[in-house]
């Protein structure tokens, strides 16, 4: 279905992968794992052919459904239950049938209304040979089990949030894999990055049976452990330090214990031959000293040699992203206020008449179903948006850092460097390059585009450029997204440690765990209440 050979993957001179071979074959379903910057989401671009190899072929032989990080554009004012449908042709089938519907109800005349009749049966036609009426449902069926309301559906895509298109994508992507081939099965492979991404926990209960029951291939990143465990069969594991991708044909807890048997075996063998090449090198200099001894020295010494060249790197620890939120600067008792925030995208009203009060060094979670309007909120504190009635009151000395889950707050265009200068122009430049080398930044990478960025890497430069600002305020929409375990357990210090205020959407209970929030804040309907933790269970379902 798919096969590379001789794959090499490159980010500027750093070599990501070389010389390797990869197959996805029907019943693969492959977890790509390693740490954030290795090279999983260009490995699965490249696979997509959303992106070229620096060597290497790559053929598919089977229709893909490829899932970026960030959600596709396209054309906005396309309908979510459209751009759903088009997976298998419909959307344009269903649009014509409405017209030819409208067509049969207004036209008078007898001939004309006979002609707009016969059309609309050979649309009908056309549309019962896709799966008509009963595909139409089971996308509808879909959209439902990702969170996705009839409501939503009616929406062009523009009006949404980058989460809801980002779920109206792999809606799509599912749609088209549950069509079945001319054998009865899907043969569609599946290349997902972060999947469950802005999906509550019953959506992502049920994505993982539709993955762990689909017939195609499937690729999937993902830092939930729980889908690793329940639905792949297979393991890529990238090894950023030796460039290597390591296959195991096993489930993921078997994998987890391979891996360790692996590096000790790595270990063991390693010392044992450091152990006799450095006997060998220690006797070939005794031995050397003698002019009689010299040939049997020198071959001493090129087999001590040969045996370290011929060992396995051994894994070293690997660097982590050390993260602090800056020192806030000073400010009033209430930095950040909002009266009566009103906000609609279209005919779909998000939330009405919302107040709330900042104060200073409170710590805040917003909680509510997906599509209450959490990010929306932010948005409008931040002043990324405008409110459609209401507004916010800077309080004295407000300095506002915000985190936007989509990475909005980059400029994609822009390098590395480019966005943390950008994020502190008044900061030294060697300054902002420690700054950058603490979140794993330096030399070459700094002038890579911001786009061609991982995930978890674009999570950490836009960490990055809070860091740099001295904010009293931090707002918050979900931090720990994209992030492997141990950078993830630093920004949750990170937040302990804040002495600013905080306004946090997460569906990570560790994160909320962290913050120890004093207040909540339910949305749709912006009514406040003390944390307890009966709130808890809420995070997750939201």
């Amino acid at each position: 279905m798919i096969t590379a050979t001789g794959l090499e993957l490159r980010a500027g001179s750093r070599i990501l992968l070389e010389s390797a071979s990869l197959r996805v074959q029907p019943g693969d379903r492959i977890g790509l794992v390693g740490r954030n910057g290795a090279g999983k989401t260009t490995t699965l671009r490249v696979l997509a052919g959303e992106g070229e190899p620096y060597g290497g072929v790559v053929n598919r032989g089977s229709d893909l459904g490829y899932l970026p990080q960030d959600p596709r554009e396209g054309n906005l004012a396309v309908s979510a239950r459209d751009r759903v449908l088009s997976a298998r042709g419909l959307d344009e089938i269903a649009r014509e049938m409405e017209k030819a519907q409208v067509a049969m109800a207004e036209l008078a005349d007898d001939t004309a209304r006979d002609k707009a009749v016969r059309a609309y049966g050979r649309l009908e036609e056309r549309f019962a040979a896709l799966g008509g009426y009963g595909a139409e449902s089971e996308a509808t069926r879909i959209c439902v089990n990702l969170g996705l309301e009839q409501r939503v559906l009616t929406q062009p895509l523009g009006n949404l949030s980058g989460g809801q298109r980002r779920r109206v994508e792999l809606a799509r992507i599912l749609f088209a894999a549950s069509e079945a081939g001319p054998d009865g099965r899907s043969s569609r492979v599946l290349l997902l990055d972060e999947p469950t991404n802005h999906l509550d926990a019953d959506s992502i209960g049920w994505l993982r049976s539709f993955l762990k029951a689909h017939e195609g291939g499937l690729v999937v990143i993902s830092h939930d452990v729980d889908l690793l465990d329940d639905v792949i069969n297979k393991v890529w594991y990238l090894d950023a330090q030796r460039g290597a991708v390591d296959i195991y044909n096993m489930s993921w807890s078997r994998y987890l214990e391979a891996r360790a048997t692996d590096e000790k075996r790595r270990r063991r063998e390693r010392a044992n031959a450091e152990r006799k090449a450095a006997a060998l090198q220690k006797q070939a200099t005794k031995l050397g000293a003698k002019a009689t001894k010299a040939v049997a020295a020198k071959n001493m010494a090129r087999r001590a040699n040969e045996m370290l060249s011929g060992l396995e790197d051994v894994p070293t620890s690997e660097k982590v992203a050390t993260i602090s939120f800056p020192a806030p600067a000073p400010c009033g008792k209430t930095p950040l206020s909002a009266e009566g925030l009103s906000k609609s995208y279209g005919s779909l009203e998000v939330f009405t008449g919302v107040d709330l009060a900042i104060d200073r060094g409170s710590r805040v979670v917003v909680l509510g179903l997906n599509g209450a309007g959490k990010t929306t909120l932010l948005r409008l504190l931040g002043g990324m948006e405008d409110a459609d009635a209401g507004h916010t009151v800077a309080g004295h000395g407000l300095r506002v850092g915000y985190y936007a889950q989509e990475h909005e707050t980059l400029d994609h265009n822009a390098t590395v460097w480019q966005n943390v200068r950008y994020a502190a122009p008044d900061a030294g430049e060697q300054e902002l390059r420690t700054l950058l080398g603490t979140f794993l930044f330096s030399g070459e990478q700094l002038e890579q585009p911001a786009g061609s960025l991982s995930g978890g890497e674009k999570t950490r430069l836009a960490l990055a450029g809070l860091v740099s600002s001295a904010a009293n305020v931090l707002l918050l929409d979900e931090p720990t997204n994209n992030l492997d375990p141990t950078s993830r357990e630093q920004v949750l210090d990170a937040l302990r440690s804040y002495a600013g205020a905080v306004v946090l959407v997460s569906h990570d209970p560790g994160a909320v765990d962290a913050l120890e929030p004093e207040r909540v804040i339910l949305l749709p309907d912006g009514s406040e209440d003390f944390w307890s933790e009966e709130y808890r269970e809420l995070i997750e379902l939201a």
